[in-house]
């Protein structure tokens, strides 16, 4: 049993120094600036893991086939099919995956098979200092904003939040996805077509600043936690799916009371994918944002290719971007990955 124990803490590191002090890197120094991971090639080998919610048999064998036609090569995590209730198997089992991923010498991404819930219950047990000395592309969407905001905050690595591994791999998302992690490119994203997802502005302009964010009903989970980054002068992105409006108000209350959005220099709202009206008296999405971010003077809008949507953009939480709310665009200031 004492070695058993000794082995848990030596992968997933203590949970209460994770918590207490900021990252250092192996050298002892404070993690102050910003890693880049290593940008992806042809033949690498990416890692699946499933931090969150179960995943079945057959979404992997699917997945794997989706990556191969990228190039990839997968490698599975120890307890990816392991199931604890609602939980892709017990909060240790789940950290260890994501810790042994990122000390793998092999694997070269970490790409989560699915959100649902269950990141938050980690965070605790992974180990940031090995993150950071390890870094490596780590990309999702959903519950999976909990790992990509901790991440970034307490390791100072560029995360990437975009597809999952059972995600729909199509032509567009498949285009964002290679030229921002494989060629390394700074590039602008624009919605494919106007008339489909239409972009609505709340305030007109444009604003530069670090770009952050991920699924609204996760990330205001996190609010008052040590593992969220800075919000200073940065640009918001949220996203969001099956809420009612009533309820992406409370959520935007209680970053407004926060006081988070009174940092912010941007703001982008996604898709909120199956936000219906109930039939009782209600505000409509558009006056709930207007609400909540005019009174910020900054600019704004709804309608990105953000979201539990099939056509994806690939958002590196951590670079520094320009959007332009009256064309709806996020323009990338710099690479998010390293060609070394």
């Amino acid at each position: 049993m004492l070695i058993k124990r000794r082995q848990f803490l030596t992968t997933c590191g203590l949970a209460t120094i994770a918590t207490q002090i900021p990252a250092f890197t192996a050298e002892g120094e404070l993690a102050n600036t910003i890693r880049k991971p290593p940008h992806l090639q042809v033949g690498d080998t990416v890692g699946l893991i499933s931090p969150a919610g179960i995943v079945d048999a057959k979404d992997i064998e699917a997945a794997q086939q989706s990556l191969s036609q990228l190039g990839l090569k997968v490698k599975r995590g120890k307890h990816i099919l392991d199931r604890y209730g609602y939980l892709a198997g017990k909060d240790a089992d789940r950290a260890q995956d994501v810790n042994l991923m990122f000390s793998d010498r092999s694997i070269k991404a970490i790409i989560p098979m699915r959100g649902g819930w269950g990141c938050n219950r980690i965070l605790p047990l992974l180990n940031y200092s090995l993150i950071r000395s390890h870094p490596k592309i780590i990309i999702g969407y959903s519950d999976i904003t909990t790992l990509l905001l901790a991440i970034n905050a307490r390791s100072q690595m560029i995360t990437f939040h975009g597809p999952v591994a059972t995600s729909n791999w199509n032509q567009f998302t498949v285009d964002y996805f290679k030229r921002i992690l494989f060629n390394a490119e700074a590039v602008s994203m624009q919605n494919l077509n106007p008339s489909e997802v239409r972009v609505e502005i709340i305030a007109p302009g444009k604003a530069r600043g670090k770009l952050v964010g991920g699924n609204l009903s996760v990330l205001s989970a996190m609010v008052g936690s040590p593992y969220l980054p800075s919000w200073n002068k940065s640009i918001l992105f949220v996203e969001e799916v099956g809420e009612d409006v009533y309820r992406i108000d409370r959520m935007l209350t209680q970053l407004k009371t926060a006081g988070i959005l009174n940092q912010i220099a941007g703001f982008i709202f996604g898709q909120c994918t199956k936000c219906s009206l109930r039939d009782e008296p209600s505000f409509t999405l558009m006056q709930v944002l207007q609400q909540h971010i005019l009174p910020l003077g900054i600019p704004a809008w709804y309608g990105s290719m953000i979201g539990h949507i099939k056509d994806k953009f690939t958002l590196p939480i951590g670079v520094e971007v320009e959007i332009n709310a009256e064309l709806g665009t996020i323009r990338m200031l710099e690479a998010a990955v390293s060609l070394v």
